[in-house]
């Protein structure tokens, strides 16, 4: 019988299923996947995952060691109470909803589950995710290191004592991607205005912001540390970062930006 039932096989779902299978953490028979879209259950399908298109497919009989509900926020309630059955028992159910609490799951599920909350984020599509996790009290240690290593396949994880601080995750590696997403358009954009050709903009700056990151991630100095490094008196990266550092500009900026994800966080999960 499978050990684990993933609800919604989209871009998320897919890439933690893809990184299950790939790194030897499950075997195709350990996955039920529900998704009632046929082009993604088709997918699913071709990983060697059984599939299913409605939560009435799965076998009556099967309790799963962890049910993972990888849908949108909108449709999270609705999604969950067709899993009631396994609800007040051993399963553990997984949510990457952003936005919806653990009283959400225990209102629909029974007071006694086993919940989980997980953050990741879209470049766990690649194996370079941030998944940040929080877990009730009643979810085993046995369990927690289950998932985490489950998780891990996808990328970094974390763990959070605080459920509130989850808001916060959202707002940083959740929405985070975009972030760095905007700031290579941004960067290739100047690039063009300063002369360079478009393809070659496009190159420059997605590789300074790849290898910066790859250095800083492998690196025993901290960011800080290595902006002084590169950054000689009078010089030029010097007179760039006076504009991006002058007034904590760029600081502030993402200061703002990141508490308007936050506050939209916690409006979503009221």
């Amino acid at each position: 019988m499978f050990k684990v039932l993933l609800v919604g096989c989209g871009n998320m779902g897919y890439a933690m299923l893809e990184g299950w299978l790939k790194s030897g953490r499950l075997a195709p028979s350990d996955v039920f996947v529900v998704e009632p879209s046929s082009d993604l259950r088709s997918r699913a399908a071709a990983l060697g995952a059984a599939t299913g298109a409605s939560a009435a497919e799965p076998p009556a009989d099967a309790e799963p060691r962890l049910v993972i509900f990888a849908v949108k926020p909108q449709v999270i309630r609705d999604v969950t109470a067709d899993y009631r059955r396994l609800g007040n028992g051993s399963t553990v159910f997984l949510s990457v909803a952003a936005g919806t609490p653990v009283r959400t799951f225990e209102e629909i599920l029974g007071a006694e589950t086993p919940v989980v909350r997980c953050m990741p984020n879209t470049p766990a599509a690649i194996g370079k995710g941030m998944m940040v996790v929080f877990s009730t009290e009643r979810v085993p240690a046995s369990e927690r290191t289950f998932i985490k290593d489950l998780l891990s396949a996808s990328g970094a994880v974390a763990t959070i004592e605080d459920e509130g601080l989850m808001d916060a995750v959202t707002a940083v590696s959740g929405s985070g991607p975009a972030y760095v997403f905007h700031f290579i358009e941004s960067l290739t954009a100047a690039a063009e205005t300063a002369g360079l050709p478009a393809q070659t903009a496009k190159l420059l700056a997605m590789q300074t912001v790849l290898g910066a990151a790859s250095l800083a991630a492998e690196s025993p100095h901290d960011p800080a540390e290595l902006r002084r490094q590169v950054t000689s008196p009078n010089g030029t990266t010097a007179a760039a970062l006076s504009v991006l550092m002058g007034d904590d500009r760029l600081k502030k900026l993402l200061t703002e930006a990141v508490e308007a994800a936050r506050a939209r966080s916690v409006e979503l999960g009221k």
